[in-house]
């Protein structure tokens, strides 16, 4: 079964003190311990935000790892990702991630991880970069379109309510036909594909959402059904 959670921001790195979204993630595993790999490689392998990866899940049920592309722990990545139950992509720079990750050919191990069930999942770059399209803020003063791995169709947009910029642009964007009409999301909410279909849309704070935006004779942005993971 083929899965992606992208998170449109929130998880370990942007609410530390609420473990709602990755527990969520490491819930789908269906596993006593899953072992769980960290690609942070859109921060350029920041220390910090590895030590906080480490932070938090070396105190959740699972095996945590991370594969750094500077430091690379062996030279068969293939094998190394492919023996993890999930791959958890941080945020940062998406243009320079998807650049360095098809030199090392990160994005065929990864079709091929997606292809045998591991989950994929990730926040902001980690997001975008699963849809045929993204919003990145990755180069130049505004926000760009961006060319991604395209498992998913369509394209996406993180961190909608929270930058100021992100849905003006978006709609923008889609409206003068320069990105393929898709899916905004808000911080705290994260979208779960089974396929390429939503299986679930799922939030760790009560008022965040997920957007379908689509273009007739002008943008439409219809809201979809959001589950607040803090409810039960």
């Amino acid at each position: 079964m083929k899965q992606i959670i992208a998170l449109g921001g929130g998880g370990f790195s942007m609410e530390p003190d609420n473990p709602l979204l990755d527990n969520y993630i490491l819930n789908q595993a269906k596993k006593a311990k899953p072992r769980i790999c960290f690609l942070p490689t859109a921060s350029g392998d920041s220390d910090n935000y590895i030590s906080r990866f480490y932070h938090f899940f070396e105190n959740q049920s699972c095996d945590a790892s991370h594969l750094s592309l500077f430091h690379p722990p062996t030279r068969d990545l293939e094998s190394f990702l492919l023996e993890k139950d999930i791959i958890y992509v941080g945020g940062g720079n998406t243009k320079n991630m998807l650049v360095l990750w098809k030199e090392w050919g990160l994005d065929n191990i990864l079709r091929k991880a997606w292809e045998q069930g591991i989950i994929l999942a990730g926040i902001s770059a980690g997001s975008i970069c699963w849809f045929e399209e993204g919003v990145t803020d990755s180069y130049g003063d505004g926000l760009e379109p961006l060319v991604c791995l395209g498992f998913l169709k369509g394209s996406n947009c993180p961190h909608y309510d929270g930058e100021a910029n992100r849905r003006p642009s978006y709609r923008k964007l889609i409206k003068l036909d320069k990105i393929k009409p898709g899916i905004a999301v808000d911080d705290g909410v994260a979208l779960h594909y089974i396929g390429d279909e939503i299986h679930k849309i799922v939030s760790s704070r009560p008022n965040a959402k997920a957007y379908k935006v689509s273009l007739k004779q002008h943008v439409i942005e219809t809201e979809l059904p959001t589950v607040f993971l803090g409810s039960s």
